[in-house]
């Protein structure tokens, strides 16, 4: 595993007149530093975690050759403790390999891969109207009603980017009248499900604007150009204009529907790992709208929550904070969780390489050291989801009802290619020198 911190030692070392057991050696200015990560070589370690090991785990160890679909609740081996299926992790896994087969390689086995898990959901994911459920069992029989909307959102991303890949029509429209279900569900998301009484108080959440701002790109070749447009324009104006209070400097979980902060459990919520997620998916908008300013804030956001969100006794990034710093109501709150630190793995690389901003590097080269120290099993793949506070494995699994094929794989994607692009504009800009 490549250590950025061990790399700037030997820098360090090699650059400091030796003396008797290294007594004097004295830290380089960051500039100098940061010019010495071997993105090139950052970007080789993500790719080959990805390619030979994360996915042949997911290709070798989880699909249900019985039934179709896949199995999610695996142990640190990849033995199945539990075959119930959860919708939107099929989901996310139909996604993950249409997506890999589209960017990276056609490879047949990943389209195979993904289709048998589109077809399984197709066929029991939902109701009969595109309204998916939470849960089925192993044979497709539905355990847990459609309640949760973003089973709708990751199955509008798989049959959008799936029916690129196989370039099948039906899978087209099938995630166009999902994302119009979505669209029509996003002021009472549970609908009927609902369980808050009649009349209290109302609070309105911050995950789905936040991702709204990636499926609108995942679908964008599906919808009129119109109105994906205006749809991106009211995701960026919730995230970074509502639910962003410039007054605490952080991104809130929850806000009331008049668009004010609640002094309550709920309103007091900070979930550093999703607010600095949302700020990739801004900084992939802002890139695409070509707004400087854009990227910027979102920078600038990123960085206050992860100074904010990290723990400055055990390293890592916490789960759940209160804004006012009374303790929260979630019980795992000081739990480090592997989504945590891979998207903000991702933020800080297109961070700096969207401004340049070294802190961005900075915090990356921190959090990666974290993570691939931490998360990583060096002896079976996949990674842990689960450590405590102390950075130790709490859940010895590499699967289960909310980690599946997704996070892992679309941050080793993400972090691989963007140091790709880091390197390649630094070898450009040494060229025109």
């Amino acid at each position: 595993m490549y250590s950025i911190s061990e790399e700037k030692y030997i820098f360090v070392q090699n650059l400091t007149i030796p003396t008797p057991h290294n007594q004097h050696i004295q830290l380089l200015p960051i500039q100098i530093a940061i010019n010495m990560i071997d993105f090139k070589k950052l970007s080789n370690q993500y790719k080959t975690e990805l390619l030979e090991k994360v996915i042949p785990f997911w290709i070798d160890k989880s699909q249900d050759k019985t039934y179709g679909g896949y199995f999610t609740c695996m142990d640190r081996k990849g033995e199945v403790f539990d075959t119930d299926k959860f919708i939107w992790l099929q989901c996310r896994q139909v996604w993950m390999f249409a997506s890999l087969y589209n960017k990276v390689e056609k490879r047949q086995e990943w389209l195979d891969c993904a289709v048998q898990g589109a077809e399984f959901l197709k066929k029991y994911g939902h109701d009969g109207n595109y309204n998916w459920y939470f849960s089925i069992d192993r044979k497709g029989n539905p355990l847990v009603e459609p309640y949760n909307i973003f089973s709708y959102t990751f199955a509008t991303i798989a049959f959008g980017q799936l029916s690129i890949a196989a370039n099948n029509q039906e899978y087209a429209e099938i995630a166009r009248k999902t994302f119009d279900i979505i669209l029509h569900k996003k002021d009472n998301p549970k609908g009927k499900w609902n369980k808050s009484s009649p009349g209290s108080r109302s609070v309105k959440g911050f995950s789905l604007p936040m991702i709204l701002c990636n499926v609108s790109l995942e679908i964008e070749s599906l919808i009129d150009a119109d109105f994906l447009k205006a749809t991106i324009d009211e995701c960026i104006h919730e995230v970074m204009e509502v639910f962003y209070r410039p007054e605490i400097g952080l991104i809130v979980e929850n806000l009331g529907t008049d668009n004010q902060l609640v002094d309550c459990f709920d309103g007091r919520l900070i979930n550093p790992g999703h607010a600095i997620e949302a700020m990739w998916f801004i900084m992939d908008l802002g890139n695409r709208l070509n707004d400087n300013n854009l990227i910027n804030k979102a920078v600038s956001i990123a960085l206050s929550e992860v100074e904010y969100g990290w723990d400055k006794e055990f390293g890592g990034i916490f789960y759940f904070m209160d804004r006012l710093g009374h303790p929260v109501q979630q019980l795992e709150w000081d739990q480090k969780l592997w989504w945590v630190h891979i998207e903000t793995l991702i933020t800080m690389l297109k961070g700096y390489h969207f401004t340049g901003n070294e802190k961005c590097l900075e915090w990356f080269e921190k959090v990666h050291n974290y993570t691939w120290s931490h998360f990583v099993d060096d002896e079976y793949p996949e990674w842990y989801g689960y450590l405590n506070r102390r950075g130790e494995v709490l859940l010895p699994l590499k699967g289960g009802k909310w980690k599946g094929c997704f996070h892992v794989p679309r941050g080793l994607y993400q972090c691989w290619k963007t140091l790709e692009d880091i390197n390649n504009k630094l070898n450009n800009n040494t060229l025109n020198q």
